[in-house]
Parts: structure tokens; sequence; C-alpha cells
């Protein structure tokens, strides 16, 4: 529960899944979530291996991190409150496998999500470290899949209504603004 609870909810990989799924639909979009859900199981499984623990227990690191990241953040919600109708800039708004998987590593709300599945609920007298790791990655992944299909398809189907330039425009001043606002969590 708590895997798709973490997934579904809005985020920047969900922000940007929907952005995909607008910009050139529900099928040729399919590779973002599958991306996005691979990485995020990949940083769950390295994280259950103590990287996240390393990472956490190195505060220079964690404020680079923290820096890289919202930097980031905000140029991406620069860029896409700057981004044209979705007709004319389909192709630009799609992301592809790599760098939906990529992205994770740079998520603030995928390393909160990785650091507290970790020290939560892998507990290492009940599991074996390789196979409770590798566990926890394969359910992380298996549920942030059907997550990323829903807001994959959610952008799909909002493609129709933001093919003119004041919807669109609308559109990407409020995914924008949600994304830079997600510049809160990392510094939390």
């Amino acid at each position: 529960m708590f895997a798709f609870v973490a997934a579904v909810t809005p985020g920047p990989s969900n922000a940007m899944i929907l952005s995909t799924g607008a910009a050139v639909g529900a099928w040729r979009g399919i590779t973002c979530p599958i991306g996005a859900s691979l990485g995020m199981g990949v940083m769950i499984v390295l994280s259950a291996f103590g990287v996240g623990e390393i990472v956490a227990a190195a505060p220079k690191v964690v404020i680079a991190m923290k820096v890289a990241g919202s930097l980031f953040l905000l140029w991406l919600a620069w860029q896409i409150v700057n981004a044209g109708t979705f007709e004319a800039d389909a192709q630009g708004r799609a992301t592809g496998f790599l760098q939906a998987f990529l992205f994770q590593w740079l998520n603030p709300k995928g390393w909160l999500v990785a650091l507290s599945a970790g020290s939560t609920y892998l507990v290492p007298v009940q599991y074996n470290q390789i196979s409770g790791a590798l566990w926890m990655g394969t359910l992380f992944a298996a549920a942030a899949f059907p997550a990323g299909m829903l807001w994959l398809a959610t952008g799909a189907l909002m493609a129709g209504l933001l093919r003119g330039e004041r919807s669109a425009r609308r559109f990407n001043i409020v995914m924008a603004l949600a994304l830079a606002a997600s510049v809160v969590l990392v510094w939390r």
C-alpha cells in the first residue's frame, strides 16, 4: 500500500509522465512510466543495500544533492512554462525510457521514498539483505508502473483539451508551478 501511494501521489516524475501522455498519447508514451518505475525499483534496491544510508550520512553530499535537485526541478519548471502548444512541441515533451529511468536519481520525492521505505520496511533480521532489497525493489517497481500509467492516461485524455495556445499555456503554468513547489519537499 505504501509503495502504491508513494508512487501515485503528485511529484516530479508524475508531472513528467502526465506531460508525456498529453504530448504523445498513452501508447507512444508508455516507455516513460516503464523507465520511471524501473528507475525507482533500482533506486530502492541500491538504497536497501546501504547506498541511501551512505548518502544520508554525508551531510555535504546531501546538501549538494538538494541543491542540484532543486536547480534541476526549477530548470524543468522554466522549460515547461516556456513551452509552446502540445501540437507544436509534442516530440520535445515526450520523455523516453532512459530519461525517465535516470530522472529518478534527481527526483527528491524518489529519494525520500527510497530512504524511508528501506528504513521502515526492510528489517535486517527478518530478511536476507539481498533478497529483501530485491523484493522491495520489485514491489516498488510493480507499484510504480500502474501509478505511472494512470498519470500517462490522464495526460493522454487531457491532450484534446490542450491543443489551443491559451489552454496549453495555462496547463504549462500550472504544471510548472506544481513542479517548482515540489522543491519545498527537498528542503524538509
